[in-house]
């Protein structure tokens, strides 16, 4: 069954002055998407997109579910998040996200017009937001995004090493498998 992100729109439980003091809260609802990838097949890479304390959006990557290489959580919540508030300009929002971003989705990060970028774990293969590029913070662009990242990043590092280890595995395994009933039929 196809299950479609989440969108959530009940405001932050605990009010507050500082525009940061949320962060945690944020980061915790986009590792829970990120915990419910797996369970559909996907890596466990979650976002929520946030506007006055409110989430707008929430989703987990689904591009094996779409066969979808565009199909990133941070696509999805923005893709959402505009059609929720009939405009693609997410002026005054902040994405959380469980990995740093690639050049596709940082990119739709600054084409959105999105504020405020807060990620997990540093990507040193694939980062565009300060590890390989840094697209949010490049002056050329009309458009720069305040970045903050390496929030809960042991959690975010570790679900994407238990579910690639756990994938790895499991190759292991049926490789063993089907070499053993390769030798089998050759024994008959």
């Amino acid at each position: 069954m196809l299950a479609w992100p989440v969108t959530v729109t009940s405001p932050a439980t605990s009010p507050s002055s500082q525009p940061d003091s949320h962060d945690g809260q944020f980061m915790e609802l986009a590792l829970q998407q990120a915990r419910l990838a797996p369970l559909v097949g996907e890596v466990p890479i979650g976002a929520v997109l946030v506007s006055d304390n409110h989430v707008i959006a929430a989703a987990h990557n689904y591009r094996e579910i779409l066969q979808d290489p565009t199909a990133h959580a941070e696509i999805i919540i923005i893709r959402q998040a505009a059609e929720q508030l009939k405009t693609w300009r997410l002026t005054g929002t902040t994405l959380y996200v469980t990995l740093e971003p690639c050049p596709m989705c940082a990119g739709a990060i600054v084409q959105a017009r999105i504020a405020r970028l807060v990620f997990g774990a540093w990507d040193p293969k694939a980062g565009a937001c300060g590890s390989i590029l840094d697209i949010p913070s490049e002056r050329r662009f009309n458009h720069q995004v305040q970045v903050t990242g390496g929030l809960r990043e042991k959690e975010s590092r570790g679900l994407l090493q238990e579910f690639f280890r756990t994938k790895r595995a499991a190759l292991s395994e049926q490789r063993r498998l089907s070499t053993s009933v390769s030798q089998g039929e050759r024994s008959d």
